[in-house]
């Protein structure tokens, strides 16, 4: 019975829904009916901000907006792979095997001002007293980002160690190391153009947010980052520091459209960090609100939970865009079973763009040799889309 016990492994999900337990404990119906009440995130179910706040090129201003609208938008559908990489994550990363390296706290030492980075030497009070501000070498260096936010996994620095439990356990305990953390996701915020208000998470636009939006916007490798960063503020003790900043950008993804190009990887990534179901569909439920069109939002209660002539009447909604008609209903569901969970995304492509531009010599060369990094590093999950499959 000891060796049974011994040898058993966690099965891992093998689709998107078995990955996604956010509409488990909820339905269609219970979302209809929900009232617009606060989860212990603080995050609420607010339809718009004020006109007053409105940005240049959202709903109700003439202004020129910085890219297409989302209907001109290629079609998206669920990633396996990304679901799966978040499903391991918040699930503690089940199958997780022990180091058989000595556990030198190397990630906790950096934190505490005795180790320097590696491979450039570099003293985390270097990077928060020096670089904040310097948004070239922000955004240029791509070694830094995986010793400020580490993770309970490997990325493409090499010579970046892995979070372990006990780690995680005595870092959470630390007090010099937890104060230099949140100054770490201060200055990552402002580079994003966001400033943190408070102690409890809240986020909200810096006074150069505009500049530095456009750059977001623009420079998308940054979403990988995000999403360690999201990561890494879960497994540190900063959980509830995820929602508000999830929050800010499905805002201005979807709502202000500064950020339009963000909005695939808000859905498809941040959200599914969360570990609360509950804070989760909060998040999505405002999300479909502003989604355009709404009848291709992918990320709701799976269909077999529609049922019952329940439908959701979105109208004209805040941007004055007429949503489609519904699909017929026999269309529809032999669409649905025709659809397969897609590989890769238009990530890769953007990717590829990033890293010609960064100056690498030719994408197809240069992924091919983030791929050999990866096989040579023992990482096992490069078809990850967001499982740092880029220099960052």
């Amino acid at each position: 019975m000891g060796n049974l016990l011994g040898s058993w492994r966690f099965k891992e999900p093998s689709t998107v829904e078995e990955c996604d337990s956010t509409w488990g404990s909820d339905s269609e119906s219970d979302e209809l009916l929900l009232p617009a009440a606060e989860d212990d995130s603080g995050i609420s179910d607010s339809v718009s901000p004020p006109e007053s706040d409105r940005a240049p090129g959202e709903p109700g201003d003439s202004s020129p907006q910085l890219t297409d609208s989302p209907e001109s938008l290629p079609k998206m559908k669920r990633s396996f792979y990304a679901a799966r990489d978040l499903y391991k994550y918040r699930h503690s990363y089940p199958n997780y095997k022990r180091s058989r390296q000595p556990n030198e706290y190397r990630n906790l030492r950096f934190y505490l001002n005795k180790i320097p980075l590696v491979p450039d030497g570099i003293f985390v009070e270097e990077i928060l007293s020096k670089w904040r501000g310097d948004y070239d070498k922000l955004e240029h260096n791509h070694t830094y980002i995986q010793w400020l936010f580490p993770l309970r996994e490997q990325g493409l620095n090499f010579y970046a160690y892995e979070l372990t439990q006990d780690e995680i356990k005595e870092f959470q305990s630390t007090r010099e190391a937890k104060r230099r953390f949140l100054a770490a996701y201060s200055l990552m915020l402002d580079f994003y153009g966001i400033k943190l208000l408070d102690k409890s998470g809240n986020v909200a636009r810096a006074p150069n947010w505009q500049e530095r939006f456009q750059h977001l916007n623009e420079s998308q490798h940054n979403y990988l980052r995000i999403t360690r960063i999201l990561k890494s503020l879960g497994e540190l003790g900063y959980e509830a520091f995820k929602a508000p900043l999830v929050r800010l950008f499905l805002e201005e993804s979807l709502f202000h459209n500064t950020l339009p190009n963000m909005q695939h990887s808000v859905l498809e990534y941040y959200v599914y960090t969360i570990r609360l179901p509950a804070t989760r569909r909060r998040l999505l439920r405002y999300a479909r609100q502003h989604y355009r069109p709404a009848h291709a939002f992918l990320w709701g209660p799976p269909p077999k939970r529609r049922g019952g002539g329940v439908g959701v009447g979105t109208g004209a909604g805040s941007s004055g865009i007429r949503a489609p008609a519904p699909t017929p209903e026999p269309q529809r569901r032999e669409r649905e079973s025709n659809t397969s969970p897609i590989i890769v995304s238009s990530h890769d492509t953007v990717m590829c763009q990033d890293l010609v531009r960064a100056g690498l010599k030719g994408c197809t060369g240069s992924m091919a040799r983030v791929e050999g990094g990866l096989m040579l590093g023992g990482a096992r999950r490069m078809r990850s889309e967001y499982n740092e499959v880029v220099p960052l």
